[in-house]
């Protein structure tokens, strides 16, 4: 039952998940199911079947492929986080191109995996996501700073009105940096690092780490 809470009284995580391939689509269902926290309350075939689902069951997060007909994983993505805000996104693919990788970052998704990953990996980035947290696959952030660094040449307008320490953290972060190890580094306190941070995300229009990763990457302040 939707919304039911388990044998240890805490609420399920509820996902939706979209994948146009239905043995992909059936295997998740059957992989996610087995999970212990973790209820797939709908299973879509493209994008606009994932978009009436979650207007529907308001699931906690939407896990979807990025190819799909009709309407593709970025997109989805995008009208997911701008009309149905409390549902988060986790992108699972078998593509890894920069293009995409980079659209569906700023459409608003929260976790970036390919179809490779374990079930272990695939439940963390879900509970991540529902936490408003990032988890991005190695192999996805590796291509993803590789195509920034490529593709763009540093941007004075976008980190116009950033101060030197705001960088500073910026950099740190596109780094891999936890706030705790950004404080030990610059001998600052980890209230004052959150506070940074609070600011460069709202100066640069960032909503997470993954965001200000690919920021920093985009602007050139970072270099692969």
């Amino acid at each position: 039952m939707a919304g039911a809470v388990d044998g240890s009284g805490v609420k399920p995580l509820r996902v939706v998940l979209a994948d146009d391939q239905a043995v992909v689509r059936e295997g998740l269902v059957t992989l996610l199911g087995l999970l212990p926290g973790i209820e797939v309350v709908g299973a879509a075939g493209d994008g606009d079947e994932a978009l009436e689902l979650v207007a529907a069951l308001r699931p906690d997060v939407l896990l979807i492929d990025l190819r799909m007909p009709r309407c593709d994983g970025v997109t989805a993505t995008r009208r997911v986080r701008a009309e149905h805000p409390a549902t988060e996104v986790v992108v699972l693919t078998t593509y890894a191109d920069d293009e995409s990788l980079l659209a569906a970052l700023q459409a608003g998704a929260r976790g970036y995996l390919t179809k490779d990953a374990d079930a272990d990996s695939i439940a963390g980035a879900l509970r991540s996501a529902a936490s408003g947290m990032s988890t991005v696959d190695a192999q996805l952030q590796l291509r993803l700073v590789e195509a920034a660094a490529r593709s763009h040449i540093p941007s004075t307008d976008e980190i116009e009105g950033l101060t030197t320490r705001e960088i500073e953290v910026l950099r740190l972060i596109a780094g891999g940096l936890s706030n705790a190890e950004i404080a030990h580094m610059l001998f600052i306190s980890e209230a004052t690092v959150k506070t940074h941070v609070n600011h460069l995300f709202a100066k640069a229009g960032l909503r997470d780490r993954a965001q200000a990763v690919a920021f920093a990457y985009r602007t050139g302040l970072v270099q692969h």
